[in-house]
């Protein structure tokens, strides 16, 4: 091929130049996707509209259409002529359709025209969009259906006939694409939460009719495989016993793969104090096509706390004032590695320093732990300093926590004809179960608790004497659920008792005596003034107490929905006494309300002292039993 001369060169590379310039103009002008998003960008910060948009139809379909309409994105085209605007509403019907289609309506009516907009209108033109969706569907038939290895497995009969019968989806019913993905995730979530936490929705079809308006639906759900607990293993453990730490979570190894059981250990183990944070995830990467049964470990991902930590904070109670506390926390105390919270509380009635010490369960799931406490309080009519120091072992189990202890006591009060010093020794057990539906934010279920202990007073004399206590709340659902909170009212019912058993001339310190009233006892009565007399009629610590409660909670309903608000009517009753045969009962009634709040329940409650004949406010965070 000849070669172009040295003359010709420059020739050439001008034409090149030119004819690459001139197709990049030309594809400039091109209607790119870029340049119609320029364009709808910039008509949409100056806030020009082409045309208004007028949608006649019912409320469900009007609010649907006006948010997700694609004509409202072609409103911001700047410049858009009448023969544009109507090629747009060519297309814009079948984006009604499916559009609406999504609510359950498949036979609709849809009118469009365009009409001129005044002379001194900001738009030229209103597009009128007339819709009349027709009856909408109803489903004619439901079918559930299981496929895989485990479709036909006996232990997981009962979960399959659950998801059927409870099918949101019934003949019958309305059909929405809402609906339908709602009661599809439904099932899966079932699956999820015991046995298969891998199954998938294997196959699913919505079978439309627009001529009849009925829903033919199926869905086959694929188990896979059915999951048993296996160990637990922590990664990311380097200052704590790992070991120690996975018998706080108490995974129920060897039990079938249960959520809530997942979340619960999650739980133990975040609020543990050993790390700052925790994420638990059961390891599925082992099974195989065809398994029926796998037993996984579970895999805890911890970022640790640190060894030790200083926690200053200030607060108020309508009990005993404002309030200074200093917390210090040392997770392995040198020597013996157990955890130490030591704690500093200053105000004008209750300043209390303790220091409670705890050790790393065993593998029998025991754990040793010592605490002493100094403290000065009022306890009825006078001022109370005491001390106590205590060591024993606990367990905590999935509902039951159990402990033993030895205990010093030691109380001296303070005011005219106060009672004198006194100091004791017991040996105690205490066993308490929780039966309710949520830990921190319960609606129903019970809990019970109790206590005994024996010993001897050490000072000012020694004599034998013995205590028992117990206490007891449960929550019983009211009326119907609400059909999208699920929540519903509920009666709370509450009682307390104990006594002391001893000769009457034995002195016993207060601290092992029975005080009652105040935020979470006798609402209307403010902390501890409830109690017993001495000969001159001043309130003190008495060896027999009863107290209960009736409480009326129900949600409190704002157009028609249920809120995280509460409103409460309550009566409380209690008394302390040295006779039982010479009673008096203080009441209070008042009224209340609750927010559940992200951390628990917020309570505010105003109460009536029917015997003071005085109002009081009661505030209290978080639920305690």
């Amino acid at each position: 091929m000849p070669q172009p001369s040295p003359a010709q060169a420059p020739a050439l590379w001008s034409a090149f130049f030119l004819t690459t310039t001139m197709l990049l103009s030309g594809c400039s002008l091109l209607p790119s996707k870029e340049k119609s998003q320029d364009a709808l960008a910039a008509s949409s910060a100056s806030g020009v509209a082409s045309f208004a948009l007028e949608v006649q139809a019912p409320d469900d379909v009007r609010e649907l259409l006006e948010k997700h309409m694609e004509l409202q994105r072609f409103r911001q085209l700047p410049d858009l002529k009448r023969r544009e605007l109507s090629r747009l509403l060519g297309a814009a019907d079948g984006n009604i359709r499916n559009l609406i289609g999504t609510l359950g309506y498949f036979s609709p009516t849809i009118s469009l025209e365009i009409q001129d907009a005044a002379e001194d209108a900001p738009v030229p033109y209103t597009v009128i969009v007339h819709v009349d969706p027709g009856p909408p569907a109803h489903v004619e038939r439901s079918q559930v259906t299981f496929s895989g290895p485990t479709a036909d497995d006996a232990a997981g009969a009962a979960q399959r006939a659950q998801i059927q019968q409870q099918w949101p989806l019934a003949p019958g019913q309305r059909f929405t694409q809402a609906a339908w993905g709602s009661a599809k995730s439904q099932g899966l979530r079932n699956l999820h939460a015991h046995r298969y936490p891998t199954a998938a929705i294997a196959h699913s079809q919505a079978d439309i009719d627009a001529d009849t308006q009925t829903a033919e639906l199926e869905v086959t759900y694929a188990p896979g495989p059915a999951y048993t607990f296996g160990p637990l293993r922590i990664d990311g453990g380097k200052r704590y016993d790992t070991q120690g730490t996975s018998r706080i979570a108490r995974l129920p190894e060897g039990r079938e793969y249960a959520q809530q059981d997942l979340l619960d250990a999650q739980q133990r183990l975040a609020s543990s104090g050993y790390y700052d944070s925790v994420f638990l995830t059961l390891d599925t990467s082992a099974a195989r096509s065809g398994d029926t049964h796998i037993t996984a470990p579970v895999i805890a991902q911890v970022r640790e706390a640190q060894l030790q930590k200083w926690v200053l904070g200030v607060g108020a109670s309508t009990d005993t004032g404002p309030r200074l506390s200093v917390d210090h926390i040392n997770n392995r105390l040198p020597g013996i590695g157990w955890r130490a919270v030591t704690k500093l509380h200053v105000d004008s009635k209750n300043p209390l320093l303790s220091s409670n010490w705890t050790a790393l369960p065993a593998e029998s799931g025991w754990a040793w732990f010592a605490g002493a406490k100094a403290e000065r309080e009022q306890t009825g009519d006078f001022d109370t300093t005491s001390l106590r120091l205590r060591t024993g072992r606990i367990r905590s189990e999935d509902h039951i926590d159990r402990n033993y202890y030895l205990q010093y006591d030691y109380a001296r009060q303070q005011g005219t004809d106060a009672p004198p010093s006194a100091s004791a020794i017991t040996a105690n057990y205490g066993w308490t179960g929780r039966y309710f539906d949520n830990p921190t934010t319960p609606t129903s279920g019970f809990g019970f608790a109790w206590e005994v202990g024996a010993g001897t007073t050490l000072t000012p004399e020694r004599e034998p004497f013995g205590r028992v206590s117990a206490r007891w709340l449960t929550l019983i659902g009211l009326g119907e659920r609400d059909a999208i909170t699920h929540r519903r009212g509920r009666l709370a019912l509450r009682a307390a008792g104990g006594a002391v058993i001893a000769r009457q001339d034995v002195e016993i310190p207060v601290t092992q005596l029975f005080l009652t009233g105040g935020d979470t006892t006798v609402r209307g009565y403010s902390y501890q003034s409830i109690g017993a007399r001495t000969n001159n009629g001043q309130v003190t610590g008495g060896r027999y107490m009863a107290s209960g409660s009736v409480e009326w909670q129900r949600p409190i309903t704002v157009r028609g929905n249920t809120s995280d608000w509460e409103n409460t009517l309550f009566l409380d009753a209690g008394t302390v006494t040295d006779h039982t045969d010479a009673l008096t009962v203080r009441a209070g009634v008042g009224t209340g309300i609750r927010w559940r709040s992200p951390v628990g329940p917020v309570q505010a409650d105003l109460a009536y002292g029917v015997q003071t004949h005085r109002l009081r406010l009661h505030l209290r965070l978080g639920f305690t039993f």
